[in-house]
């Protein structure tokens, strides 16, 4: 079992990160928070989790244990795989979404693309009691200030369209974004992207 994996960010998108660990390069896919938290970072650590299919095996990283422990738990709900627990993640950050789970926010787990009713529900009623033991403390989202609109208006649709959505509706939404608000950073568009697609 890995770990985690420590060493130099080679290549680095909104949903992958690839790291060069003595001379082998593991493609990790990531959920927003890690990508905002190792962006501009040479060297750098991340917990993993390994997702073992018949068909597959992919690697899934993250910057914290609690945003690891987060995507366990999500993913023992019945009907939540691997890249729905990413796009969660991806909308919230961990302390978000305990306090969506803990109060019971359903309204606010309907906005992730993909997540209807029942499953907003089943999330809920399956990690209440289990987030509880879970060390994550409810604070708001740090946000960082990019310039060059074209570029961050690039890197969100290339990360929506990686998340597995269309590019022509991902970049009408992320223009849409970058007009109301020139200034908000990539992260956020995707994450806002992700509650209006």
């Amino acid at each position: 079992m890995i770990e985690y994996i420590r060493g130099t960010l080679e290549e680095l998108t909104p949903a992958l990160a690839v790291i060069d660990c003595n001379g082998v390069g593991y493609g990790l896919n990531i959920s927003l928070g890690t990508f905002s938290a190792i962006q501009g970072k040479k060297d750098v650590k991340l917990f993993v989790v390994e997702a073992i299919r018949e068909d597959a095996y992919s690697l899934w990283g993250f910057a914290t244990k609690s945003e690891r422990e987060l995507f366990l738990q999500l993913t023992s709900v019945s009907g939540i795989g691997a890249s729905m627990a990413r796009m969660i993640l991806s909308a919230f950050t961990p302390n978000e979404l305990v306090d969506i789970i803990s109060q019971g926010n359903d309204r606010a787990l309907k906005g992730v693309k993909g997540i209807g009713p029942k499953a907003a529900q089943r999330i809920i009623v399956d990690l209440r009691d289990k987030i509880l033991g879970l060390d994550i403390t409810p604070s708001g989202s740090a946000c960082t200030v990019s310039n060059v609109n074209s570029e961050k208006q690039q890197e969100a649709v290339a990360a929506l369209t990686m998340l597995g959505f269309s590019p022509a509706p991902s970049a009408k939404v992320v223009n849409k974004l970058l007009t109301e608000q020139p200034d908000i950073p990539v992260e956020q568009i995707i994450k806002q992207a992700l509650k209006l697609l």
